[in-house]
Order: C-alpha cells, then sequence, then structure tokens
C-alpha cells in the first residue's frame, strides 16, 4: 500500500478496496472509501500521516462494509471528520444489518453478517457539482451494484466509480457479479461511456485506467452480463427454481462459494430474474410449493 498519484492533487491508496485520496492546499485530505475495517482505516491513516495529511473529508460511494467499514476509526481519531454519502446509502451505513437482513430476507443467519458498528453520516451529496473544502467535485449516479451508488470526479477530471465496474481480475474469480439492480448496472455502464473524465479509479484494482482502458473494460462488465443473461434464459428452457438455477450456474462456470457467498450470489441470481421479468421474458409459475421460473419463448 503507497501513495499513488495519478494527477495534481488527485491520488490513491492501492489496497483490497482503494482508497481515493484529494489533496488540499492547507494539507487536509479527503478519503472517498475507507476500507473494510479499523484495521485498513488505519494502515489509510499510517500513510497519510507520513506525508504530512490530516483527514477531513470522507465520501463512500456505497454502504457496502468494504467500501465504509474504516468511517468509525477516522471520525473517532480526527474529531470533525465529515462523512458525506448519497441519501440512500446513508440509510445502510447508519444501519449495517440492513444488507445481510436484505440477503437472508429475515434476521439473518450467523455467518451472513459481518461485525461492523453503525457511523454516522453528516451530509447527503446531490447529484452534480458539490463544493468540499475550498474545491469542487462533481457527483454522479452510478446505481446498479447498490441501491445508490455514487462516482466522484475531482477537479483534475480523476473519476472514482467504486464498484460500478469490475476488474478482468474480478471478472475472472467472482465471474457472476454481484448487481442489485441489473438494468440501472446496465444503464450505468452505457451512461459511463460519455463521462468526461480522463482517468478511472476502480474500486478493487491497484492500478488506475486511462480513458481507453476504462472503456475497453466497461464492455468486458457489459459482455459479462450478457453473459449470464443468455445463459439464464438457456437455463430456463426448463422450469427452475431461484436455487436450481444458482446450482447450475455454479457448476457450469466453476462457482466457489462459502456460507455467505452462496446468499450474495443467490441475491445476484435475484437480480437477474427481475429483470427478465420485468422485461416480460421470463413468467413463474407454483407447483407443489416451490416457485419455478420458465422462458416464454416469446
Amino acid at each position: 500500500m503507497k501513495l499513488n498519484k495519478i494527477k495534481g492533487d488527485t491520488y490513491f491508496i492501492d489496497a483490497p478496496t482503494s482508497s481515493g485520496i484529494y489533496i488540499f492546499k492547507n494539507k487536509n485530505c479527503l478519503i472517498i472509501d475507507t476500507g473494510i475495517n479499523n484495521t485498513s482505516a488505519k494502515r489509510i491513516d499510517a500513510i497519510l500521516n507520513a506525508n504530512n495529511l490530516k483527514p477531513k473529508y470522507i465520501i463512500n460511494t456505497h454502504s457496502h462494509l468494504d467500501h465504509c467499514g474504516g468511517n468509525k476509526y477516522f471520525k473517532t481519531t480526527y474529531p470533525g471528520c465529515i462523512v458525506y454519502s448519497s441519501y440512500y446509502e446513508k440509510i445502510y451505513i447508519e444501519n449495517p444489518d440492513l444488507f445481510p437482513t436484505m440477503l437472508f430476507s429475515s434476521s439473518p443467519l450467523k455467518g451472513i453478517e459481518k461485525n461492523s458498528t453503525s457511523t454516522e453520516v453528516d451530509y447527503i451529496l446531490e447529484y452534480g457539482i458539490n463544493k468540499i473544502g475550498d474545491e469542487k467535485f462533481e457527483i454522479i449516479p452510478l446505481k446498479g451494484h447498490f441501491i445508490e451508488q455514487i462516482g466522484v470526479i475531482t477537479p483534475e477530471k480523476v473519476c472514482f466509480v467504486g464498484d460500478a465496474v469490475f476488474s478482468c481480475e474480478i471478472i475472472e474469480k467472482y465471474s457472476l457479479p454481484f448487481i442489485f439492480n441489473i438494468k440501472e448496472s446496465l444503464d450505468t455502464l452505457s451512461m459511463l461511456k460519455n463521462i468526461d473524465a480522463d482517468y478511472f479509479v476502480l474500486g478493487h484494482y491497484n492500478e488506475f485506467l486511462t480513458h481507453n482502458e476504462f472503456l475497453s473494460l466497461v464492455d468486458k462488465n457489459i459482455d459479462n452480463i450478457e453473459k449470464y443473461k443468455k445463459l439464464i434464459l438457456e437455463l430456463l428452457d426448463q422450469p427452475l427454481t431461484r436455487e436450481d438455477l444458482l446450482e447450475n450456474i455454479a457448476i457450469l462456470n466453476g462457482l466457489n462459494m462459502d456460507f455467505r457467498q452462496y446468499h450474495l450470489n443467490l441475491s445476484a441470481v435475484s437480480a437477474f430474474i427481475k429483470y427478465l421479468y420485468d422485461e416480460n421474458i421470463i413468467d413463474y409459475s407454483i407447483e407443489g410449493g416451490k416457485l419455478y421460473y420458465f422462458n416464454r419463448g416469446v
């Protein structure tokens, strides 16, 4: 992990979850995503201290723990540190039990939840230009991966995209993408092709991308979604339950799952089902106490 310069006052720290860093003239800094827990936050803080930087502002692109789990450390260590997010992600950041509850559709089983504590979000960001400190940052909607993920474009035209776009390595390792809303994700990916930025930083990649490199990766993400859409439609030539679908997808794609990953993948399958059902491509029937989905073949 180190502080990597991208352009001007915009940097990022490479880590399992990358953190964007914007340095103000007074050596205060903005952190974009704080890592998964106190340990990751302390590592970020050590790098900032080594460069005589003081965390003053935090923007969370979304509420998944690996992007906001370090908030509490920074708010505790640096009183007055201000946290920003979008409206709906604020609800999940401040109520971390909601995500595992969503995954399990009830009070979650042990193993789905992760140790996390609530952290207050101080301000909600609006889409468009927002003034933070003495600089202006553009906030863009990146819905799809989760309920109201946002992106941040710094004054140097560096765009931090959270988990709206996955690296080739992530696609290879976790090829079934965790997406909350397939249509919104596809719309976001299409929109990102027209973003006026020179460099892009992903949530899980240790290098920044040029505009052309980013465009190529966006296409790979779209292709991966289309691949699973096609596979699911082929599987639904015969009626299958949601669990049947995941079983077939896992076998055909060699997906390795622990207990929590199973539920993440099951949620992703649900997102595809919603998308295909809303588009009137698939239908359902209930027989013998089981809910089956099938390709309408229209």
